[in-house]
């Protein structure tokens, strides 16, 4: 029997972020993390391709709660304890400054995430952090005798006071919470791109609209923003926080469903008057030829095929039903979803421990005094961009103030 005061389940962003600070606060606790896999910080390593992408500039906490479908409301009051300016004072502290790009995403100035893990290894080391690989945890269960937890492991057993989960979108884990009577909210999938075959997105992948309006018919979701066409569909932050914000949704429709794209951001009508001043100023040009509205080439050139025109068409020839098929080509072009794909290596879920049954002033289990949670456990979920880790941060810097 192992002793311990404080043990931590997951040796994720989460996990380590709460080891190194309890013990930095704490100097006398004896403190482990139980990892199942040979390395930890697995999903440090792949964040924003490699680069981890470790908060986003938002500091104002009523605007940061926004990009969280799931957990809007509870993380108010811990995002103005522990909030994306002391994540970046916490991390340049200890060697790592950062810096922010233009969409707001916040990486080390190394661009590597191994600068991350690095820092992470070495503070757990300077503290005292005791890292345990190769530990899958079989069984978690409150110790009748004393106020602590008892932690078995396929090849250990371990008591201690205090108990931390930080083990992201883990089923078993999720199971042996739900033995110990917390609910959990079935996970879906929350960030994927969407599966699309279209003549008017064939061999075009890699072209960007910049600024399109997505909504998914006969529903109340819409987006905004960049859309990026792929081989397989398309992605980029207007699909993203669509698929964040309908997880849900789009997991009952089994990801079958239609989407109505406005690639201009103009309604028809403006559109089709628009459309009726260019065919007089650009008479003798083809259509084909002259993209319009900053729309990249070979979209528009699609979208021109797509409204019954040949490539030689010029624009003084339209006739009027060939401009409204333009102009709903462009302002209410409707696209089948038939699937989706996972966004990068990214695999977030919406799912967890039903936020009900936490104490988000401490991140503590109202079921179990001692029992802590941090991370992707919870059901909490954001949209692409750093923020997801920004949860972690500051749920496991609660937990260490708490314990």
């Amino acid at each position: 029997m192992i002793e311990k005061d404080i043990i931590i389940v997951g040796g994720g962003a989460a996990g380590f972020f709460a080891a190194i600070n309890i013990a930095e606060l704490n100097p006398s606790l004896k403190v482990a993390i139980l990892e199942r896999g040979k390395e930890g910080l697995q999903k440090v390593k792949v964040s924003g391709g490699g680069r981890c992408n470790v908060t986003h500039a938002e500091f104002i906490p009523s605007e940061l709660i926004q990009n969280y479908p799931r957990g809007e409301k509870e993380l108010l009051g811990p995002f103005h304890q522990f909030m994306t300016g002391d994540t970046i004072e916490w991390f340049e502290k200890r060697g790592v400054p950062l810096k922010i790009e233009e969409d707001g995403r916040m990486f080390p100035t190394t661009d590597s995430s191994q600068t991350i893990i690095d820092c992470f290894l070495k503070e757990a080391k300077k503290h005292n952090v005791e890292v345990l690989y190769n530990q899958s945890v079989t069984n978690l269960s409150p110790r009748a005798q004393s106020r602590g937890f008892q932690v078995n492991t396929k090849t250990d057993e371990f008591v201690c006071e205090k108990l931390l989960i930080a083990t992201g979108s883990n089923p078993k884990i999720w199971k042996l919470l739900e033995d110990l009577g917390h609910t959990i909210v079935q996970p879906v999938p929350s960030l994927f791109t969407f599966d699309i075959k279209d003549e008017r997105i064939k061999d075009i992948p890699g072209v960007v609209a910049l600024n399109v309006e997505v909504k998914v018919i006969g529903t109340e979701l819409w987006s905004e923003g960049p859309l990026l066409i792929t081989h397989v569909g398309m992605s980029a932050p207007s699909i993203l926080k669509l698929s964040a914000f309908g997880a849900i949704e789009l997991a009952k429709r089994n990801y079958q469903f239609d989407i109505e794209v406005n690639f201009i951001r103009k309604s028809f009508d403006d559109c089709l008057e628009l459309l009726k001043i260019f065919k007089l100023e650009l008479a003798k040009k083809t259509v084909f030829k002259s993209a319009q509205f900053d729309l990249p080439k070979r979209l528009w050139q699609k979208l021109v095929l797509a409204s019954e025109m040949k490539d030689e068409t010029r624009w003084a020839d339209l006739n009027k039903q060939q401009l409204e098929n333009l102009a709903s080509q462009l302002t209410q072009a409707i696209f089948k979803v038939d699937g989706k794909s996972t966004f990068k290596e990214e695999f977030v879920t919406a799912g967890g421990i039903d936020l009900k049954e936490i104490n988000f002033k401490t991140f503590e289990s109202k079921l179990h005094g001692n029992m802590y949670f941090a991370g992707e456990v919870i059901n909490v979920d954001a949209v692409t961009g750093g923020f997801n880790f920004q949860n972690a941060w500051t749920g496991a810097y609660i937990v260490a103030k708490s314990i």
